[in-house]
Formats: structure tokens, sequence, C-alpha cells
């Protein structure tokens, strides 16, 4: 891989490599980490609405349209309410979501033992605090 100075592409860079961490525990349920995360907000939240539940997970509409499809079809999810109006359309979470969801925790787990082990608690610390700051930038 080539050297880098950008801090985007190495920002990138890094995401693909943890994805791939995520991705690989979940491997097992079926489910990608976009796919788990999508889960775990819609557990947390209560029934939010298509436009809810973009901002919750600093999504655009459109990029959770196309990551809802596949769960809904798997009958993961539920959209409830006018089709015409997608933006007010309630996201549930089905009892097959829920069971998906305690299928992936422990593995979900393992992979954030992972994560700790190999940066460390002051590393670790240390990033979340940075990534906190870039994500307030947009």
């Amino acid at each position: 891989m080539l050297k880098t100075q950008c801090l985007c592409t190495q920002l990138r860079r890094a995401a693909r490599g943890v994805t791939r961490v995520y991705d690989d525990a979940l491997q097992g349920i079926g489910l990608t980490v976009a796919q788990f995360s999508l889960l775990r907000h819609l557990a947390r939240l209560d029934e939010p609405s298509i436009s809810a539940l973009a901002d919750a997970m600093g999504l655009d509409r459109s990029t959770l349209g196309r990551n809802l499809k596949p769960l809904q079809a798997e009958g993961l999810v539920q959209l409830q309410g006018d089709a015409g109006d997608q933006r007010n359309r309630l996201v549930l979470l089905t009892e097959a979501g829920r069971e998906r969801l305690e299928q992936g925790a422990a593995p979900w787990e393992a992979a954030q033992q992972r994560m700790h082990e190999q940066l460390g608690e002051a590393n670790r610390a240390q990033l979340m605090a940075l990534l906190g700051e870039l994500e307030s930038l947009g």
C-alpha cells in the first residue's frame, strides 16, 4: 500500500480495516457491521421515522433506505405508514430482528475486545476523543 500524508485517505483505510474486523466477527449471523449497527439503533430508539433514524445514524435518507432494503427483505425490520411519504414512515424492529441482535451480541463484543486489546486503553480513549472532534466537522 502506498504511504500517504492525506488525512482523508488514511482515515478511510483505517475505517475499512476496522469494518473488516467487525464484518468478520458478524459473518456467522449473516449481517454486516452496517446492518448490525442499524438494528442496534432501532433497538435503542422508539419506532423512529426514516428521517429520525437517518439523523441518529449520521446518514442521508437515501443511504439509509438502501441499507434497510435487505433487512426488510429478511423480515428483520418493517416499514409502517404512508408509502407515499418515505420521510415519515416508521421503521420497526421485528421479533426476528431482535433475535438476530441477540445472536450478534457475543461476536460484536469479541470484535470490541479485539479492538480494545489492539489499541490499549490510553490509545482507545485518545482515538475516541479525536474521532468525536472530527465527527463535529460535518
